[in-house]
């Protein structure tokens, strides 16, 4: 389980996470929706430890993996060196690493062949598979993605989208997901927090918030972006 609890966090004057609580159970998908500067990466840098809040507390059970744009590879190792970080700074052993990396690669639609190829040489969606196989390499039992599929084109990001709503689903994890994208809100979600300005403006499925918005703010913001067509009933 992931839980917030009047969780605040300022840079000078200006209020970036204005007393936010919410909890993601055990196994569930959460997705943080906003515009830019609404808070939300700001209050995945907390969970993870990179910032320390103003105030309020933060739980997290167990291990985290954190993937962001384009996996954040380091250039001068290969995909299997950057995949396998974490094992070996846990001094994992060759034929361990090995096995586990054979299974994620697998399961993140990596071919054996890409394993062996620099940052450079991979298209985005290649890398973001490798980044996400680092993120899950140690099996924590939380996942946190900061606009995972932002700097991908749109074929790219909507077989990644449709890939990683099938390896969610079957790992079981705590995912908690932050974008901007209406679109894949209603995919990943099945609970939204809706931020704005640093504070949670409503919580709930998408049908929640497009047919009973807590404020005009809401239904500003989902039509805000043109819908798919199974979106449209609701908006």
């Amino acid at each position: 389980m992931l839980a917030l609890r009047d969780v605040t966090k300022t840079f000078g004057a200006r209020v970036a996470v204005d007393h936010v609580s919410l909890t993601v159970e055990r196994g569930s998908t959460r997705v943080l929706l906003g515009s830019s500067g609404s808070g939300k990466s700001t209050i995945l840098r907390l969970i993870l430890g990179l910032l320390r809040p103003d105030g309020g507390q933060i739980s997290v059970d167990g291990g985290m993996g954190y993937v962001v744009q384009e996996g954040a590879l380091y250039p001068h190792l290969t995909a299997r060196q950057n995949a396998t970080l974490p094992a070996r700074a846990e001094e994992w052993t060759a034929a361990r690493m090995a096995a586990r990396l054979d299974a994620l690669a697998k399961l993140v639609g990596l071919e054996p062949a890409l394993l062996d190829l620099y940052p450079g040489e991979l298209s985005g969606g290649q890398r973001q598979r490798v980044g996400l196989a680092r993120a899950l390499m140690l099996d924590p039992p939380v996942l946190l993605l900061d606009e995972p599929l932002g700097a991908l084109d749109p074929i790219s990001r909507a077989e990644l989208q449709t890939h990683l709503v099938g390896i969610f689903r079957e790992l079981g994890k705590t995912v908690l997901l932050v974008t901007h994208d209406v679109r894949e809100a209603f995919l990943f979600g099945s609970t939204i927090t809706l931020l704005n300005n640093g504070r949670v403006v409503q919580e709930g499925t998408f049908e929640d918030l497009a047919r009973r918005p807590a404020e005009p703010y809401v239904a500003e913001f989902l039509r805000a972006q043109a819908p798919p067509p199974n979106m449209t009933a609701y908006l």
